[in-house]
């Protein structure tokens, strides 16, 4: 489990760069001004060499070093095992699942969950109703999430009155606004990702919508972690 005596802020910059691959240096440089701990990179989707989201070698190799530079760690949610076999020559220390790959391809999920010592999954497409949790293991943080784009409050009926490092450990946000994960936040939560943007209004990809600009992200880190001070501190 990643540990989680402190909140973690990942700023979830997937897709957002609108197949510019070198608009990435911008979004990470913004991400840390705005006070993210992580960068994260969706790494198997859209990825053919014709498509939005394609990388290799050479590409993530630049993306580790413009983060090494702004002195930011970086996350990949990885969708297929091309996709892990490739990031593995990194020896990344966190990996993130996607809930589709967790749907998808449970094996592959079953192999990174014990060759890593932080995985942190999201369950955006898992049952919520059912209790039990996909694997029980101590080196998994569990997202929660809810699979829409943008997600509504009239779709946040199963949104947890308490995160729990046994249950959850965070939230993964789809909503409009910084709101939900102060809310998450004030319920117990260790780690939140909220998509990331520099323009909210840019119809390239849907996620634009439901992300933070580095405004809105800012707020969302200055203000999470003031509260999550005074939870530590009993207020």
């Amino acid at each position: 489990m990643m540990k989680t005596n402190n909140l973690t802020i990942i700023a979830e910059i997937g897709l957002n760069h609108n197949g510019n691959f070198d608009l990435n240096y911008e979004l990470i440089r913004q991400a840390k001004f705005s006070g993210a701990d992580y960068v994260k990179f969706q790494f198997g989707w859209r990825e053919k060499e014709d498509e939005l989201n394609y990388l290799d070698e050479d590409r993530i190799r630049k993306l580790y070093s413009w983060a090494e530079y702004f002195e930011i760690k970086i996350l990949f949610s990885v969708f297929n095992k091309k996709s892990y076999d490739l990031l593995k020559i990194f020896k990344p220390n966190s990996i993130k699942i996607a809930s589709r790959t967790l749907i998808n391809d449970p094996d592959l999920v079953e192999k990174i969950t014990e060759a890593h010592e932080n995985v942190i999954i999201s369950l955006g497409m898992w049952n919520k109703e059912q209790n039990q949790l996909p694997f029980d293991s101590k080196n998994i943080s569990y997202l929660w999430c809810e699979s829409k784009y943008p997600c509504t409050p009239w779709d946040m009926k199963y949104f947890p009155k308490q995160f729990l490092p046994t249950t959850f450990s965070g939230y993964s946000d789809h909503t409009i606004g910084i709101e939900t994960c102060l809310l998450a936040i004030c319920r117990g939560a260790r780690i939140i990702e909220k998509h990331f943007t520099l323009d909210k209004s840019d119809i390239t990809i849907r996620d634009h919508t439901l992300s933070a600009t580095p405004e809105e992200f800012l707020q969302l880190s200055r203000l999470g972690r003031d509260i999550f001070k005074k939870l530590k501190i009993g207020v």
